[in-house]
């Protein structure tokens, strides 16, 4: 079978990152951390390939989803820029074929205190849970079923991976403190996510089932938004029920269902 590699690449968790303005293509505080995501991912990509991975497909996953400067990765890697306009998001190209996933420059999730950039997916809703687990965008892309081997970003992100899959390899580059972060150097962080990109595919290829995260049999999800207005609009959506001016729920056997309503009401 052949190894094959799927990375996907936000930008809060990157190294360094402690505000809006750096994420942002066009602002001026964007240019160097969009350069240090190209090295986290660049150096995650070598350490895969160092350890045996053939075939290796980013997704652009931050906003425009143009962030990577695809001249500074590696020449084996393939990269999705742009959105799929699909159901899989943040994972577009994911399918049975990965050996597993590496995700970079990962944060925390809404509702949390472990980041100054905490949210998922937008910064329209105030709390987002599966099954009672608060969901950030790692949770919601773990069920995506395919075995993550490694999460890099803040520390609050590798700790909820931790959670999720004790055997999973982390890099925490920062730590949140109120509205500002604690980083490493980021030359450090490229050298840590290089040498267990390596590790953690390896280790992956070896043992899958180590990495493997059982899906539970039924996703029952709450979302409570910001202002009231979309929580009506969300109500419209088959299946949902709104449970207050700001929260709805819906349930499904089937997590294709539960990202279909993340595309069409988050």
């Amino acid at each position: 079978m052949l190894n094959r590699i799927f990375l996907s690449a936000d930008i809060e968790g990157t190294c360094g990152i402690a505000h809006w303005a750096e994420t942002e293509l066009g602002k001026p505080d964007y240019e160097p951390f969009r350069r240090q995501m190209t090295r986290e991912v660049a150096a995650a990509c070598e350490g895969a390939f160092a350890a045996g991975c053939e075939d290796l497909l980013i997704k652009d996953a931050h906003d425009s989803a143009r962030n990577l400067i695809p001249a500074e990765l590696p020449e084996r890697v393939s990269i999705f820029r742009g959105w799929g306009s699909d159901i899989h998001s943040m994972m577009s190209g994911i399918d049975a074929s990965f050996s597993g996933a590496i995700f970079t420059g990962y944060h925390s999730s809404s509702n949390t205190d472990a980041s100054p950039l905490c949210h998922t997916m937008n910064l329209d809703n105030v709390s987002i849970r599966i099954n009672g687990i608060q969901a950030s965008e790692l949770v919601i892309n773990t069920f995506a079923d395919v075995p993550v081997l490694l999460v890099t970003g803040d520390l609050g992100v590798c700790e909820q991976a931790k959670r999720l899959c004790p055997a999973v390899y982390t890099v925490p580059v920062s730590r949140g403190c109120g509205n500002g972060s604690i980083s490493i150097h980021p030359s450090e962080a490229v050298r840590r996510i290089r040498e267990k990109a390596e590790l953690a595919v390896a280790d992956g290829v070896a043992h899958p089932e180590k990495f493997t995260v059982a899906l539970p049999n039924n996703f029952d999800v709450e979302v409570e938004f910001v202002k009231h207005n979309r929580a009506r609009r969300a109500s419209f959506y088959p299946g949902v029920k709104q449970l207050g001016p700001r929260t709805v729920r819906f349930s499904s056997d089937a997590y294709y269902d539960v990202l279909r309503f993340f595309m069409f009401c988050l």
